[in-house]
């Protein structure tokens, strides 16, 4: 069963921006990149359709509801949490411990997998064994931080698809505003790491394990396709599979679409640090993201205006 949920299909003739998954860091790098952009006169968050997934679920629903700048300033002027007692700030999905056991686990699925459609199913299988999948006050912990981090809680009227997988069945799952399924949910389910979140009677996790962190496929149909990828279109799937951003890029090519990337620099990478999840590297990652966006404007103004 295709667990697929939009029902809208863009035109030849739109624009599609694709916001890759990417953290705590990779979340302010999309949104400062997106601020330099604005602030150079290019404005992509009039996309006909623009593409969420996990971090970059998060800025599709931000950009759409706030104005860049303003979500920019908010990053520069937050203080980031310290955990009990002091020590370094804390991460986006939890203690750093957390995300080393769920890297561990993931990648032991990874490796023990033989195929895309094998590694959703076997992830889904592996989220379903956590000693919390299956527990609602978690989910609802998840809501309201994710709820805490959109200035708008309502689908935008343009087309947004944010990225996830059933987490019961392994199917790759896109939600919009036709689905049925609220938008903060939708990005609650997105973010969710490899640990299941619930709505209604369905599971869901983490929109990455979809095919890729950009799920730049999904653009398939749209005349400009622009990709902003936190990860540098990298995975950590074997590279026979096709789930890097590369293959996708060159189907949308062959598809008939113009695609333009952009992805971190020297100075973002050293923004990120060794953990994109941390949440003290929000500010470097923004300011980086937005010098960007800033230097390349006049670049891509021909190819999207």
């Amino acid at each position: 069963m295709n667990s697929t949920l939009f029902t809208t299909l863009p035109s030849s003739d739109d624009r599609a921006l694709v916001l890759g998954g990417g953290g705590a860091a990779g979340n302010a790098w999309l949104i400062g990149v997106v601020a330099g952009l604005f602030d150079a006169h290019l404005d992509v968050t009039g996309a006909d359709l623009i593409i969420g997934t996990s971090a970059g679920a998060t800025a599709a629903a931000q950009i759409t509801a706030a104005n860049p700048p303003q979500l920019y300033a908010d990053i520069l002027a937050a203080v980031p949490p310290q955990r009990p007692g002091g020590g370094r700030p804390a991460s986006a999905h939890g203690p750093q411990g957390s995300m080393v056991d769920h890297l561990s686990r993931t990648n032991d699925v990874i490796a023990s997998a033989d195929g895309p459609v094998d590694v959703r199913r076997r992830l889904a299988a592996s989220a379903l064994e956590l000693s919390d999948a299956l527990d609602p006050a978690r989910w609802n912990r998840w809501r309201a931080t994710v709820a805490a981090r959109l200035p708008g809680q309502q689908w935008p009227r343009q087309a947004v698809h944010i990225t996830a997988v059933d987490a019961r069945t392994g199917d790759p799952v896109v939600f919009d505003r036709e689905s049925g399924v609220d938008l903060v949910d939708a990005v609650a389910a997105s973010t969710s790491g490899g640990a299941p979140y619930g709505i209604g009677d369905k599971l869901y996790f983490d929109g990455g394990y979809r095919r890729s962190s950009e799920n730049a496929d999904l653009a398939a149909g749209c005349r400009r396709v622009l990709v902003l990828s936190p990860f540098g279109g990298r995975t950590r799937m074997p590279l026979e599979w096709n789930m890097h951003l590369a293959p996708q890029i060159d189907e949308l090519r062959a598809g008939g679409s113009e695609v333009e990337t952009i992805f971190p620099d020297g100075a973002a990478l050293a923004a990120f640090g060794d953990s994109m999840m941390d949440l003290s590297t929000r500010v470097p990652a923004a300011r980086a993201g937005y010098a960007q966006g800033r230097a390349g404007a006049a670049e891509l103004a021909g190819f999207w205006c």
